[in-house]
């Protein structure tokens, strides 16, 4: 279905500010549609220069009420309508007024009540909103009546293109609704009535008092955007708390007549609930930070240890055994350092691969100089694939600045080693490319059969448990020698 923008750009002369005005209407209607409990269409002029006299309407939105069933229940966006079809809206456009009449309207049987709005921006008629009226259960109450008088009121600023407000939508997601309460202020700050469930709201806030006749402020609340939506003209949000257990959420909506400030519409919302079920998210995420930060601290003993011990053995074997297992705790280490930033199921790998950039540059005695080049990233990864793919990978780049360069002649004493790492994605595999410029591997090497226990844990890590692959050969020396390694793994669930 074509937006609004597409609609208004490919069937319509209007301009872009024209038409931000229309979306910023679109985006606030469904207010207007809840206090008239009627459905709204919004109807502008067609662009067709072969017709001078008659022009079609396109319809550029459609909102049906949330408190009554609605009268149309086909999708009539980016639909042609004929003025013949329509009358009071032709009429609407050419009078520059509010049309209120009667009229039948296709796939309805009988004849409606419908309000045909001007919508006026920078003093020309752009478009027509058009309010389909159900009819009301009995005669209205007087709850009933308030809301058609404040849409009403509405209306006649959607004429004077006051409404919708500049500053922000009033009716979008997560704001409260009409059927959340509803309390209606004079423009002397006092209350003029409110629904039921704004009294109850009231209530959570301590306030048993009748408030009609009375401020906010007298009744043992200060809400702060009720003075700036009258002082102001502007729309404004703010929250009430009463302890930790409850919280109302206001919304003021100024209405304005002649450039002055009328009344406040303001609109409530009990978000106790939702707030303690934030907290109860922050608190828990809180818990899995302090969860991570605590295996990385005990990893960070594990690896001190290990280096201690490193020092006080006398066998070399045993102090080279000991530094790799030393380096290989620091590199999952590395992770839940990651990890206790931001919690989660998934984590931004590329932070993990630059300490462990820095891990190996820190740790790895090399004959020659080395340098370590990343290009490329794999961006968000879940956690189960984080943690074995970040061990590989220091193995992988601690093997080739350790070995790649030792007993050969390519890289001379005054130059430097160069180990690039290249990680991108393919058709769903992230993929690690480590190439570097040294000896190159043994004619009679095997990665089946490897000869050092870091390539074993790679093998098995990389294909055993993420199910992935890896390549291991030597570079032609025609193409810059060393050697080059590939691996690749999937980045979906893995059993």
């Amino acid at each position: 279905m074509a937006t609004l923008v597409e609609l208004a750009s490919q069937r319509t002369a209007l301009d872009e500010p024209t038409v931000d005005h229309l979306l910023r209407l679109t985006a606030s209607w469904s207010l207007l549609s809840d206090l008239s409990f009627s459905d709204m269409l919004l109807m502008a002029l067609v662009d067709d220069p072969t017709n001078h006299t008659d022009p079609n309407f396109v319809v550029l939105g459609q909102m049906r009420p949330n408190n009554r069933s609605t009268l149309i229940n086909d999708d009539l966006v980016g639909t042609t309508q004929s003025p013949d079809a329509w009358p009071l809206v032709r009429l609407a456009f050419e009078s520059g007024t509010r049309i209120v009449g009667q009229s039948r309207v296709e796939s309805i049987d009988d004849v409606i009540p419908i309000w045909c709005v001007p919508v006026r921006f920078n003093g020309q008629i752009v478009a027509i909103m058009v309010r389909l009226q159900g009819p009301l259960r009995g005669p209205a109450s007087l709850y009933e009546q308030a809301y058609l008088s404040i849409f009403e009121r509405l209306c006649s600023m959607v004429a004077d293109s006051t409404f919708p407000f500049r500053e922000d939508s009033v009716a979008g997601p997560g704001l409260p609704r009409v059927g959340d309460g509803i309390i209606l202020i004079d423009s002397k700050a006092r209350v003029e009535f409110a629904t039921p469930n704004a009294t109850n709201a009231m209530h959570r806030l301590g306030i048993y008092a009748p408030a009609e006749g009375h401020t906010l402020r007298e009744l043992g609340v200060r809400v702060r955007v009720v003075e700036r939506s009258l002082e102001f003209s502007i729309p404004a949000m703010e929250e009430i708390d009463r302890g930790h257990d409850v919280a109302i959420l206001f919304h003021c909506v100024p209405l304005i007549e002649h450039g002055l400030v009328t009344g406040v519409v303001t609109l409530l919302r009990d978000v106790s609930d939702l707030r303690q079920l934030n907290r109860l998210v922050l608190n828990k995420e809180a818990a899995v930070r302090e969860v991570h930060h605590r295996v990385k601290n005990n990893l960070q003993t594990i690896s001190s240890l290990l280096r201690l011990q490193a020092r006080r053995s006398s066998e070399p074997e045993t102090r080279i055994a000991l530094g790799e297992a030393e380096r290989r705790v620091r590199s999952i280490a590395v992770v839940h350092e990651v990890l206790s930033r931001e919690p989660g199921e998934e984590v931004v790998f590329d932070e993990i691969v630059r300490s462990l950039v820095l891990l190996v540059e820190d740790t790895v005695l090399a004959l020659h100089p080395v340098e370590i080049v990343v290009n490329g990233e794999l961006g968000t990864l879940s956690t189960d694939l984080a943690t074995p793919l970040a061990v590989a990978l220091a193995e992988l780049l601690t093997n080739a600045v350790e070995h790649a360069f030792t007993d050969f002649g390519g890289v001379k004493n005054d130059d430097v080693g160069v180990v690039t790492l290249n990680l991108y994605r393919e058709d769903d595999n992230a993929v690690a490319e480590i190439r570097d410029n040294g000896r190159g591997l043994g004619a009679d090497f095997s990665l089946e059969v490897p000869t050092s226990l870091g390539l074993s844990i790679v093998r098995d890590l990389i294909r055993a448990q993420l199910h992935g692959t890896i390549e291991m050969e030597s570079v032609d020396y025609a193409k810059g020698g060393g050697t080059f390694v590939r691996v690749a793994v999937p980045m979906t669930a893995r059993l």
